[in-house]
């Protein structure tokens, strides 16, 4: 039963840090262009 003590604010943690980096990923581009990328994997330049 302890453990859980430990466990569930260090989930908590990894779930700010998931949405923290899916946050900086969005906002900074990471995802404007993605159909560009899977057409180029299959044109064969």
């Amino acid at each position: 039963m302890e453990i859980l003590y430990m466990l569930v604010p260090l989930s908590v943690v990894l779930v700010f840090f998931i949405l923290a980096g899916m946050w900086w990923a969005i906002f900074r581009g990471q995802f404007d262009d993605i159909d560009v990328e899977a057409e180029r994997i299959l044109r064969d330049d």
